[in-house]
Formats: structure tokens, C-alpha cells, sequence
């Protein structure tokens, strides 16, 4: 983590065609390759959503990566982010996939 870079946690909900075209491996596998944990799930309104947390321009680079590259079948319609805080200590231990 860089100097005086703080951790923070925030939730996540995309929208558009985010389902049956592997976003959530992908969302996963990107978590990971940043260094980020937290989790990412279906939901039964056909979108996906999570939570992220890590260094915040770290986090700052999903959240560009969430609206607009996301897996490369999806068609991301819209990304809102919610519940922004800093936090002292990571919450996860991973990036997991919830089902």
C-alpha cells in the first residue's frame, strides 16, 4: 500500500446484461490482480453486487473498471456506488464469489 494511502470499503451495484457472461469471475479475478478483498453476487433483479475494499486508489481502479470494462460479453448499462467509509482493517480475507 502507498504512504498515506488509507483503506476504504465501499458497496457496489452494476446494471445491464451482467449475468450468464462470467462478470462475476471476471469481477473476481480483477479484485485479485489488484489486491483488493470483498465479494460479489447475482442478484434476482438480473444485476450484480458486492462490496470492495483496499487501498483507495486501488479501489478507485475497479470502480473505473466496473462501469465501464467489466467481462467481455457483458454490456454494463450503469455502475452505482454506495456506503463509501474509511476503514481501519481489511473485513475479508479474499475476493469471493457469493452464490
Amino acid at each position: 500500500m502507498a504512504a498515506g494511502e488509507g483503506l476504504v470499503s465501499v458497496e457496489y451495484e452494476v446494471f445491464g446484461k451482467v449475468q450468464g457472461v462470467f462478470f462475476r469471475k471476471y469481477t473476481q479475478a480483477e479484485g485479485r490482480r489488484l489486491g483488493l478483498v470483498g465479494w460479489v453476487q447475482n442478484t434476482s433483479q438480473g444485476s450484480v453486487r458486492g462490496q470492495l475494499q483496499g487501498p483507495a486508489g486501488r479501489v478507485r481502479e475497479l470502480q473505473h473498471w466496473l462501469r465501464n470494462t467489466g467481462s467481455p460479453q457483458s454490456r454494463i448499462s450503469r455502475a452505482e456506488f454506495r456506503n463509501e467509509r474509511k476503514i481501519e482493517a481489511l473485513e475479508h480475507e479474499d475476493f469471493q464469489i457469493v452464490k
